[in-house]
């Protein structure tokens, strides 16, 4: 009935208000602590206790210790190190990176946790610190997890990588697209590579015939966020600009689904970089990123599969004979 349905109404929005404000104060705790630069690692550690809370490694849960301890070092160091090096050797240390962090958090791929990490990694890269700023990085990356039973250790996540399956085929893929957009970007001398890393990254998804829909989606709906941050940025007065990535945030607590979560995300990286780079170079490059990346990736994906396909062909050919 209507009494039941506004009850339901309160509590969902409550719940948006609720998680906002948490985001907000565990962001802020970490800009205070470890300095504003570094709001970027408040968000890592926050999206890590978010998402591992639900979510897990599929091993035992002491061994997913050292893989936690795994992980987050490299998130130290991994970013730093990818940021002073030459722009090939940063694709040599991007994608080893990579790599290890999809083995590491997505042996259970259902569970999605490389969006969290790798999603961590370029958001560390693309935000980076030097001297006193990077050593509270590094005391500020830290994480728990919660109890599981599982048999299997943390050396199977590497006894069972594998280029004969699919998942581990998948991880090596999602690495190279992710590095070698990257690379390009870095090349062409643009700024915000990490970009195009992530829109690769969420257009990779373990099976193919998904990515063409979600490219459309992450293409689409960026160019509808960054219409709805033109509005925004035209609208508001100055003193409202460090809100709409707040805004944004409330925006994605009340997104059901992708698309439109895509686009309210689009509003936290524009507010950032419209001050530093303006509104209407940021707006071009983060459409571009995006796009670009998105068909990048599917179009690796097709050849990568094409390629996976005539090897396995030519092996069966030769089995056969």
């Amino acid at each position: 009935d209507k009494k039941e349905k506004r009850r339901h109404i309160l509590i969902y929005n409550f719940k948006v208000y609720l998680v906002m404000a948490f985001c907000v104060a565990v962001v802020s705790m970490y800009s205070k602590l470890t300095g504003s630069s570094n709001s970027v690692v408040g968000v890592t550690v926050l999206l890590a206790v978010l998402v591992l809370r639900q979510a897990d490694f599929g091993i035992r849960t002491t061994h997913g210790l050292l893989s936690i301890a795994g992980i987050f070092g490299i998130l130290m160091a991994g970013p730093r190190l990818a940021n002073i090096v030459p722009p090939l050797a940063a694709f040599a240390v991007n994608a080893v990176c990579i790599l290890l962090l999809m083995i590491l958090g997505c042996h259970n791929v259902i569970m999605y946790n490389h969006s969290t990490f790798v999603l961590g990694y370029l958001l560390l890269l693309g935000y980076d610190v030097t001297g006193k700023e990077y050593t509270f990085r590094v005391i500020g990356l830290y994480k728990n997890q919660r109890n599981r039973a599982y048999r299997r250790t943390f050396l199977d996540l590497f006894r069972e990588f594998d280029l004969k399956s699919a998942r581990s085929r998948w991880y090596v893929k999602l690495t190279l697209i992710v590095s070698s957009a990257m690379l390009f970007m870095n090349l062409l001398g643009l700024p915000r590579a990490m970009w195009a890393g992530i829109a690769c990254m969420s257009v990779c998804l373990p099976f193919t015939e998904d990515c063409i829909p979600r490219s459309v989606s992450r293409g689409m709906f960026n160019v509808v966020g960054c219409l709805l941050f033109i509005v925004l940025y035209l609208v508001l007065p100055k003193s409202m600009y460090p809100y709409i990535g707040m805004i944004g945030g409330i925006g994605v607590g009340y997104s059901a689904g992708y698309p439109w979560q895509t686009a309210f995300n689009t509003f936290g990286a524009l507010s950032i970089a419209a001050g530093i780079f303006g509104m209407p170079a940021a707006i071009a490059l983060r459409i571009g990123a995006n796009v670009l990346g998105a068909a990048y990736t599917v179009i690796c994906n097709k050849v990568t599969d094409k390629v996976a396909e005539y090897i396995g062909t030519n092996k069966c050919a030769e089995n056969l004979s």
